[in-house]
């Protein structure tokens, strides 16, 4: 006779059931996107403790947000009230709360003080005064990234995962002051719980057998530390079940290791693998689409999507000119959702960084499509940003108190407070503007206060010869801005923080070197530069707060997430995947591909341009490598426009054309047209990389033939002859 299931679990499907009811020593839930998994593993805790009869304080439930906990408290709970009493935590969370019943154990004061990155960085710098606060931040996250691999100042492993050979004695001295402190930093709350659980057999009896089972979400993750500690506290026979999707593993720059869940059946022997294929979310021509590129992995446990929802458009693949064109068209797909019954918060906007959400920043307020952004602020109110607009802001008026207090010591430059003040009082009590009475007061101050200052005033008065300089044809303001950013310091101030963080701010001020390519290399160049930002503000901070708004959002930050209609913008290649991505990182990539598209449930739109503005110049660029791994039966190409230079042929699907081969109306010159004297074969000289030969010339619409040589040392680059004096034919 059929069991009788009630109401929570007779709504499951086979493999959702069969998950809930396992009762093994380990279980590996594969899940995949849209399949429900937060519903198994709250159904799953429900289970044990209303049909199992599971003491709910014998579950420990660990997930990685406090949003994620609390949902997964409360759908529990929503079952069998009694749930409510069970350990479900972050994982972070729980290790304070570990840490705070064991603290005499741990060494601690029970109420200590949980250090953040400033509070880190505080500390490190009291040790190491002769360092920039800057350079102990740094110095701060890679000692956080070593205690997420589980590393300490004495592992011999440490040397090989940190190359700076001072790493493992400030380590140390860190570690020293953090102990003295009795206090712990994030980092700590995991390391301190698994040493304690390894060290003191007494604690580690006790704690495993508090928990009988153990349940964790979003596995994939995981860090090395996390995974220590689960298996420490697994390792007394209790159940453990882990939730998760290795196709989703997409945070590899901070830590995650996705060979946590490829390589937990081996690790746990005896693990049974479910996998939930069934998904409820998105139509299967959207779920080919993700899977057809996926699928090139080598590091996955594989699985097949399968979808619940019949029907749906095929996915459409846009090739455009440019990013103009690409902010245009995702205007059009807006307004068409809108205009055929939907909202506006039906649609979302993916990109792979930041930056590239300044282009519908501009335009849509103009369009009056009202937008948000999510996970970041916007373009022009980053830090980054606004620390190069003030330079920019201070040459147009050297008055501006604001801009001078600002940047005269970002970075840092030793013009501290007391020395600002001085500067400050001396243009307040005479006539001259700010920079000019810095100029007469420099040799007041000392040591390094006047060396700084001297360099912040040269470094202003060579960007505002620059910009009063007689004009180059075709040259842009994007040059004195690439310069300024540069020789300011702020490129490598922000990337310093890159590096760990993933902040991308060195990409946002690239970003905003491209914005000023539109104006031309002159003070009034400049000051229309910064009246349009000004006004793009304003038009933008006159948008309702109505929910109802388009989703600006990177890939990253939409794991998790579902939108009626998702445009996944950007798709070429050395912009996702960049061109240095192989290996593992190219795995990443491919996965986050994945998310990406998965997060569409009714319509999938893909784009890619032929040309892209870097570093204030205009780029040709090829279709990413992840669409010539999507079968073209399943994409129909759309927005046409996109003509490959050359041969008109598509780089990613042989025999298809990018289109009718005009932009703005007009017909696409040749490449020999368009090249001018230079042409394939040409014997060029560069004056700092000698002599070379041209393999390719391609048109741009408005910089000019785009000449790509191969030097005799075997370097290979590419040139706008228009922008460069040093690059000449040679003479015969």
């Amino acid at each position: 006779m059929a069991d009788t299931l009630p109401p929570y679990l007779a709504s499951l499907n086979p493999e959702q059931l069969a998950a809930v009811r396992h009762e093994g020593p380990s279980l590996l839930i594969l899940a995949g996107a849209g399949s429900g998994k937060t519903r198994v593993i709250t159904t799953k805790i429900a289970y044990l403790v209303r049909e199992r009869g599971a003491d709910p304080e014998s579950i420990l439930a660990v997930t990685f947000t406090n949003k994620a906990a609390r949902e997964m408290r409360d759908r529990a709970a929503a079952i069998e009230p009694r749930c409510a009493r069970a350990v479900m935590r972050t994982f972070h969370s729980f290790g304070a709360w570990f840490l705070r019943r064991n603290a005499a154990a741990a060494g601690l004061d029970p109420n200590f003080t949980i250090y953040d990155d400033d509070d880190q960085t505080t500390l490190l710098h009291g040790l190491l005064p002769q360092h920039t606060r800057s350079e102990c931040k740094s110095m701060i996250q890679a000692i956080s990234r070593a205690k997420d691999f589980g590393l300490e100042p004495d592992s011999p492993n440490l040397s090989a995962a940190f190359s700076d050979p001072q790493m493992r004695r400030i380590y140390r001295m860190y570690e020293d002051k953090l102990k003295a402190t009795r206090n712990v930093d994030f980092g700590d709350l995991i390391c301190l719980p698994a040493r304690l659980l390894k060290g003191d057999e007494a604690v580690r009896r006790r704690t495993q057998q508090r928990f009988r089972m153990i349940l964790v979400d979003e596995y994939q993750d995981s860090n090395v530390a996390q995974f220590e500690l689960l298996r420490l506290l697994a390792g007394g026979g209790s159940r453990l079940c882990v939730v998760g999707d290795d196709d989703q593993s997409i945070y590899r720059f901070r830590g995650a290791e996705v060979r946590n869940i490829l390589s937990f059946p081996e690790i746990f022997p005896g693990t049974e693998i479910v996998k939930l294929e069934r998904n409820y979310r998105s139509y299967q021509s959207i779920l080919d689409v993700a899977g057809n590129v996926v699928s090139r992995n080598s590091g996955r446990l594989g699985k097949t999507l399968i979808a619940e929802r019949r029907g749906g458009a095929k996915p459409s693949l846009a090739l455009l000119d440019d990013q103009d064109a690409e902010v245009a068209y995702c205007a059009k797909v807006c307004r068409e959702r809108v205009k055929a019954g939907g909202k506006w918060s039906d649609v979302a906007i993916l990109y792979r960084t930041n930056a590239q959400s300044l282009g519908f920043e501009k335009e849509f307020p103009r369009l009056g499509i009202p937008y948000r952004i999510v996970g970041s602020s916007r373009f022009y109110d980053r830090e980054e940003v606004k620390d190069a607009l003030a330079y920019m802001a201070l040459l147009c008026n050297p008055r501006d108190e604001v801009s001078f207090k600002r940047v005269v010591n970002k970075p840092s430059r030793g013009v501290g407070d007391t020395s600002v003040e001085i500067l400050l009082e001396a243009a307040a009590s005479s006539a001259l503007d700010l920079l000019s009475a810095s100029a007469g007061t420099a040799d007041s101050l000392k040591g390094k206060a006047r060396s700084g200052l001297r360099g912040f005033l040269s470094l202003l008065s060579d960007i505002s010869a620059a910009l009063a300089a007689p004009e180059v044809d075709g040259e842009t303001l994007a040059k004195v801005v690439e310069r300024l950013v540069r020789s300011s310091g702020l490129v490598d101030y922000h990337r310093e923080q890159d590096e760990v963080a993933g902040t991308q701010k060195a990409s946002n001020l690239e970003e905003l070197v491209n914005a000023a390519s539109l104006y031309p290399r002159s003070p009034e160049g400049l000051a229309s530069f910064l009246e349009t930002i000004e006004l793009d503000r304003s038009l933008s901070s006159e948008e309702s707060s109505d929910a109802d708004a388009v989703t600006l959002i990177t890939m990253h930050n939409t794991k998790g997430l579902e939108f009626p209609v998702v445009i996944a913008t950007g798709l070429e290649q050395g912009l996702f995947p960049r061109d240095d991505e192989e290996g593992e990182e190219l795995e990443e990539q491919r996965r986050l591909f994945y998310v990406a598209v998965t997060r569409a449930k009714d319509e999938l739109r893909l784009t890619s341009c032929h040309w892209r503005r870097l570093h204030g110049r205009l780029f040709e660029t090829l279709p990413s490598r992840f669409l010539s791994e999507i079968d073209p039966a399943l994409l129909a190409t759309v927005a046409g426009r996109r003509k490959s230079a050359g041969t008109g042929a598509s780089p990613y699907t042989a025999g298809s054309a990018y289109g009718g081969g005009v932009r703005g109306g007009r017909p696409v010159p040749s490449p020999e047209a368009a090249g001018g004297p230079w042409k394939a074969g040409l014997a060029v000289y560069h004056e700092d990389y000698g002599a070379g030969v041209v393999l390719k010339v391609s048109p741009t619409p408005s910089s000019g033939p785009l000449v790509v040589v191969r030097f005799e040392t075997g370097r290979q680059a590419q040139f706008f002859p228009k922008f460069t004096r040093k690059l000449e034919p040679q003479r015969s």
